[in-house]
């Protein structure tokens, strides 16, 4: 199961990162994932040595390189869930700042295990006309089970960029596994309590 986590956490980075950084076609979420996965592990594969003399470089590539692309006010918006309605302005702000730096954290740890899985991406497929779509990604590992990935991933109307807000592994959507993680919490606790919580596992 960590193995699947790690491969999820890691493979979102893939996607979610600017395509527009590198001068890429952001018209196709297909083009977007496989040219950006290949120049980012590229980057990883060539910092190695130094990722392991100093952890924290690995951080500060996930804060320049991933958070700026990731689609984290939809996601925190897309969890939140039912109790979005009850909050304030303040409040919301608050918990998508907290679910940000959770975020940031848990994908410079998950990066921190890749071990250059192989990687088989979908066929493209026309997306005209849609907002979301799911692409479905392959991680390959020698002597272990192949893992199904499907990336969902939302067109922002405004810039037109193509970003990631939620991947599904087995059937298991991870927004919604953290949606009904949070949810009771939110109920019981309060939204306030749990972005202090978020941003205290962030630290």
């Amino acid at each position: 199961m960590q193995r699947i986590v790690n491969s999820i956490a890691i493979f979102l980075v893939i996607f979610s990162m600017s395509a527009l950084s590198y001068g890429m076609d952001q018209s196709s979420p297909y083009v977007v994932l496989e040219k950006v996965g290949d120049k980012l592990f590229s980057r990883i594969a060539a910092s190695q040595q130094e990722i392991i003399k100093f952890p924290q470089l690995m951080q500060n590539i996930v804060e320049e390189e991933l958070m700026p692309s990731i689609d984290y006010r939809y996601a925190s918006y897309r969890i939140l869930g039912k109790h979005l309605k009850n909050t304030t302005k303040e409040q919301r702000e608050q918990f998508v700042d907290s679910m940000r730096s959770y975020l940031s954290r848990t994908y410079a740890n998950a990066l921190m295990q890749y071990k250059t899985q192989d990687i088989v991406f979908e066929p493209e497929k026309s997306v005209e006309g849609k907002k979301i779509v799911g692409i479905k990604v392959q991680i390959v590992e020698l002597n272990s089970p192949t893992i199904d990935v499907i990336f969902k991933m939302r067109k922002n109307k405004q810039t037109s960029e193509w970003k990631a807000f939620d991947m599904v592994v087995e059937g298991i959507s991870l927004l919604s596994s953290k949606q009904a993680e949070l949810s009771n919490k939110i109920a019981k606790e309060g939204i306030e309590q749990v972005s202090i919580e978020l941003a205290s596992i962030a630290k």
